[in-house]
């Protein structure tokens, strides 16, 4: 390429600066990124975080062009309409829709009773489904903001998507179905998958994708039938997207990486190590040298090339020290470590999803400074101590703690209950 007014040495020089800025990693978030969208120009990126603010990003330059603040929790969901505008969703159950450069969004839609994580919208750009823990997933209209609940998973409903022909809406949810509503009756078809589903996708041919807990992603084909299955990774997958030419496919994992699929063959490529860290949000740029942009636990949004795998830009590689080094072969660190993608053991450590464990026993639920917990917490009078998080963990968030944001997890074996509650009363008082 000619750079005019640059010669020799020069040139090279302004070239190198000019491809290490555009290509920066984008530092805005005071919390892990939990959403990424594309402009549909692929010009501007739109990003959401546990900070509960949302950042409008600009992709030529890497910089924050508006950041736009209105939920009172995470925002876990975010998405570009055809006309420009934005929308965020978050734990706090509003929906709300943005013009760009407006401090305030124009339209706020409410009806879900839980969290909303997962937002799509439909080909026309008409419609925006909403997933919520709620049990439900929602249509709104664009147009008018009447929406429709369509009812049925019996547990959190994660991931939703429309088919290319917008002719049918997919969710996933713990409850281990996918399901197919037909619009726009809405009357479902149900696949029942061996694991709890976190996240769904269709291809640009209609094929489905889901990814489960167990870091497996299973293929099916448009009416619900297996074609195929493949193992991205040992960690829940929490994220999932495919290149507009559909030929790849990116899951990312809480264990901060991300696995690189061919979905014509089904075989794993490349895994991509982004961090120690989970890896919460993936979108790819609409270009031929399929750039995956991804969002971590760390605040980070980093630029990678899925064909090699290599970083672009200023990407850090490797992975941090193991937050739970020090406690090698011990059996409640390693119980424990399922809970390392949200908690913190230290309050000098950056904050994650949940609130740091530091000082955990002989608190009051929800009383630690700094951090939004949610009004049904607030009015429950549970004191941590080794037997309440004991009995947390042996029925479960939802049935102990309704009302919390902790994804439903239980440990059905009383010695690992016992190892993880002596663990927490070491590691949280020091």
């Amino acid at each position: 390429m000619r750079l005019p007014f640059c010669t020799g040495g020069a040139a090279a020089l302004w070239a190198i600066f000019a491809l290490s800025f555009a290509h920066a990693d984008m530092v805005g978030h005071g919390g892990p990124v939990r959403a990424l969208a594309i402009s549909p120009d692929g010009e501007g990126l739109l990003s959401g975080s546990f900070d509960t603010a949302a950042i409008r990003w600009s992709l030529k330059t890497d910089t924050a062009e508006q950041v736009l603040r209105y939920h009172a929790d995470a925002v876990n969901a975010v998405a570009f309409l055809k006309d420009g505008r934005m929308v965020t969703a978050g734990a706090d159950a509003r929906i709300a829709v943005w013009m760009p450069g407006r401090q305030q969004p124009d339209r706020v839609f409410e009806g879900h009773r839980g969290p909303i994580v997962a937002l799509a919208v439909s080909p026309d750009g008409a419609l925006l489904a909403s997933a919520s823990w709620d049990r439900t997933v929602r249509l709104w209209s664009l147009s008018d903001g009447a929406s429709r609940v369509l009812e049925g998973h019996s547990q959190n409903v994660n991931g939703v998507a429309f088919t290319p022909d917008g002719k049918s809406l997919l969710s996933v949810g713990y409850d281990l179905t996918l399901r197919i509503w037909h619009l726009p009756d809405g009357q479902p078809e149900v696949v029942t998958l061996p694991a709890p589903l976190n996240v769904v996708a269709a291809a640009p041919d209609g094929e489905i994708v889901t990814g489960a807990v167990d870091g497996t992603l299973r293929i099916l084909t448009t009416d619900g039938k297996p074609s195929g299955e493949v193992a991205a990774g040992p960690t829940p997958v929490v994220a999932l997207t495919i290149s507009g030419d559909g030929m790849l496919i990116a899951a990312a994992g809480i264990g901060g990486t991300v696995a690189i699929i061919d979905r014509k063959s089904r075989s794993l490529l490349r895994t991509l190590v982004v961090s120690g860290l989970p890896v919460w949000s993936i979108a790819f740029l609409p270009d031929r040298e399929k750039t995956l942009m991804t969002g971590g636990a760390d605040g980070r949004i980093r630029r990678w090339n899925a064909r090699t795998g290599d970083p672009i830009g200023s990407n850090l590689s490797g992975t941090p020290a193991d937050p739970l080094a020090a406690y090698a072969g011990d059996r409640g660190a390693d119980v424990f470590r399922a809970c390392v993608a949200c908690h913190t053991l230290s309050d000098k450590d950056v904050q994650r999803a949940g609130p740091t464990l530091a000082g955990l026993y002989g608190r009051k639920i929800a009383s630690l400074p700094g951090y939004r917990f949610s009004d049904a917490l607030k009015s429950m009078d549970i004191v941590w101590t080794p037997e309440t998080v004991a009995r947390l963990f042996e029925v479960g968030p939802n049935a102990y703690t309704p009302g919390t944001k902790m994804p439903e997890q239980r440990i059905g074996s009383a010695e690992d209950r016992r190892a993880l509650t002596d663990f927490l009363g070491r590691a949280t008082s020091q």
